[in-house]
Parts: C-alpha cells; sequence; structure tokens
C-alpha cells in the first residue's frame, strides 16, 4: 500500500465517522468507546497509530475490534487481517508484539490499575526521525 500521511488519515476516520481533534502531537479520533492516536508530522505515513478503549480488558477489546480493521485499511498499514486476527488471539494476555511487514504491533491490556483497558500500538520500524511524541 502507498504511504499517507497523519493528515489523510485523520481525514479518512473523519470520513468513516470517527470524531477527530488534536492533542499536542497526536490528532485523536473517536468511535463509540475506541479512541485512534495518530502521531501528527510531515513523515510518509505516520509513525505512530494506537487504538485504544478504557474498561474491563474484553469489554475494552471488543470496542477495538468493531473499529480496528477499519483503522488499519485507512492508515494504509500492511498486512491488515494478520494484524487483526494476531489481536483476536490475545484475550487473556497482559502484554504482546508482533511484526506485521515494516509495522511493529504492541498490544497491552491494563487490569489492575486505576484507568483499565485495553492499547494497541502500531509503529513505523522504518521512521528515522521523530517518531515518537517529545
Amino acid at each position: 500500500m502507498s504511504p499517507v500521511k497523519a493528515t489523510a488519515v485523520v481525514a479518512g476516520l473523519t470520513s468513516a465517522g470517527f470524531k477527530c481533534g488534536t492533542d499536542e502531537a497526536y490528532a485523536l479520533c473517536t468511535s463509540g468507546a475506541a479512541s485512534v492516536s495518530i502521531l501528527n508530522g510531515d513523515h510518509p505515513r505516520p509513525p505512530v497509530v494506537s487504538v485504544n478503549a478504557s474498561g474491563p480488558a474484553d469489554a475494552a477489546a471488543a470496542e477495538i475490534a468493531k473499529v480496528l480493521p477499519k483503522v488499519l485499511e485507512i492508515a494504509h498499514i500492511s498486512q491488515p487481517q494478520d494484524i487483526t486476527s494476531w489481536f483476536g488471539a490475545q484475550k487473556g494476555k497482559s502484554t504482546a508484539e508482533m511484526t506485521a511487514g515494516d509495522w511493529l504491533v504492541s498490544y497491552a491490556a491494563e487490569t489492575d490499575t486505576e484507568e483499565p483497558g485495553v492499547h494497541l500500538t502500531v509503529t513505523d520500524k522504518l521512521c528515522k526521525t521523530a517518531c515518537q511524541a517529545e
């Protein structure tokens, strides 16, 4: 898939019915209980796309699962079916990682914290500068 800039990802998510705004270094788009954070910048493609949901792990994962295929498609992240299937297999785990093409996919479920939830972060392994928020 051809690279797509962060602004195009935000525009695509907005077109798909997400409500988007910015929070310092990230664009933040929400749909239902799921939120998507996209690292802003002039990279050829967003270095970080993170999908999060709060609440008990099973419920939070279900909210992410509802939007994950669309988010991966709009962000032009390779191997979306592999990532979606892998995400579904993480139930009951606290953390896990996989590689999909030149993307690193990280899963984390927080259960015994003040703000329980599930986080799926996709990081561009090809990014060399300004790849994380300051």
